[in-house]
């Protein structure tokens, strides 16, 4: 598995929650995107948090979903035990579960890496004249994305991982300077354009 691309989306300085660096999404193997990761400041630096959701139970009134940090229904208003929520092992209530993640700390320690050059990456990229984010721009049928690899072969002048262009075009493969070329979307069905 080789991450072939990560986009970041910096947030603005004027942001609310301060700790919040940036959003990003890395794709695997040209082929499988994970979206909305966060880059978070720690005490001991920036990290990658992956996404996740709010966990929700049910009201035993009415039956219906809350999330767990509400104190009243949202369907009945009947109120809602606010020690309903389980704790880790450390004592900590656990208010989100993870939607993607790594299952060991090595595959974790290849994605925070990658995540985390490429945000120092965009930083630099963001001072420059002209500078637009590429993070929102998947759909777009007529955008050339650059990629993690294409930035980190301009700063450092080496090729590394193999180079992904924008979604149904061909794509060059930097490690073999092999050409694929890929069918373009027909419909917008769920299934769409996958080869």
């Amino acid at each position: 598995m080789v991450i072939t691309e990560v986009r970041i989306k910096l947030m603005e300085d004027n942001n609310e929650n301060e700790r919040l660096q940036a959003f990003c999404s890395v794709t695997f193997d040209d082929a499988f995107v994970v979206r909305d990761l966060k880059i978070i400041e720690g005490t001991k630096g920036s990290f990658v948090a992956m996404p996740s959701r709010k966990l929700t139970d049910r009201c035993n009134h009415c039956g219906s979903k809350n999330h767990l940090r509400s104190r009243h229904c949202n369907q009945c208003g009947g109120k809602l035990d606010e020690d309903r929520a389980t704790r880790d092992s450390d004592g900590r209530v656990k208010l989100h579960a993870d939607i993607a993640h790594p299952i060991n700390s090595a595959c974790r320690e290849i994605i925070q890496g990658a995540v985390l050059r490429a945000y120092q990456l965009e930083r630099e990229r963001s001072k420059q004249p002209g500078y637009t984010c590429s993070y929102d721009d998947y759909d777009s049928d007529d955008f050339e994305a650059t990629s993690y690899t294409q930035v980190v072969a301009e700063v450092s002048g080496t090729k590394g991982y193999r180079t992904h262009g924008s979604h149904g075009a061909r794509t060059a493969h930097a490690n073999t300077g092999a050409t694929t070329a890929r069918e373009p979307r027909k419909t917008n069905d769920f299934g769409a354009g996958i080869s």
